[in-house]
Order: C-alpha cells, then structure tokens, then sequence
C-alpha cells in the first residue's frame, strides 16, 4: 500500500521554528495535491495546509495563516511544511495525505506521522 513518509518533528520551544518534510518513496506525488494534518491528543485530525500539485493553488486553516507555509518540490519528490511562531497548541502529530485543496481534506496515501511538541 501506497503512503507517505514525515520527518522533521521534535522538541522546540515556543516561539521557534521546524520544517517538517513529506517524501513519496514508492511513487511520483507530482500529479498530486498533497497536504499537511494534525492530530492533538484527545482531539480530533484537523487539516493544517495542503498544496496543488504545481504549487500554485494552497489553502491553511486559519489556526496556522501568517505562521506556516507549505511548499513543494517535485524534483526531489518532496513537500514541506515550514513551521514558525510554534505555539503550544500546534503540539500533535503531524502527517500528510493526498489532499483536495479546496476543502483541506486528506483522503489518501496517509503516512505514519511525525510528533511535534511545543513546550518550554
């Protein structure tokens, strides 16, 4: 089965920075809107950016707007997530999907998640 892989996550003050990075091992996710989710603890997944497949189009919840910004770069098969500002609240897991833009839904290719923890 097809997925994802995150890295990038770890400890971080806040007010700091990490870049999280979504690679596709096993396929091409050029022709694919691919974003960026998260889940807290007894909270629910919620969508955080997602990207067109050319890197025209993106869209943020309004939680992350100003704060992080989502990039793509499909000659290295790769789609990053630039985290700054952190805030306790952005601790979660963070995974990426195949996404539909317009809505920020993830339907496919789900990854395993890299923890982001935000803590002084």
């Amino acid at each position: 089965q097809l997925h994802f892989v995150e890295s990038g996550g770890g400890l971080v003050q806040p007010g700091g920075s990490l870049r999280l990075s979504c690679a596709a091992p096993e396929f091409t996710l050029a022709g694919y809107g691919v974003g960026w989710f998260r889940q807290a603890p007894g909270k629910e997944r919620e969508g955080v950016s997602c990207i067109s497949p050319g890197g025209g189009s993106t869209n943020y919840a309004d939680s992350v707007k100003g704060r992080f910004t989502i990039t793509r770069d499909n000659a290295k098969n790769t789609v990053y997530l630039q985290m700054n500002s952190l805030k306790p609240e952005d601790t979660a897991v963070y995974y990426c999907a195949r996404c539909i833009v317009q809505l920020l839904r993830g339907y496919e290719f789900w990854g395993q998640g890299t923890q982001v923890t935000v803590s002084s």
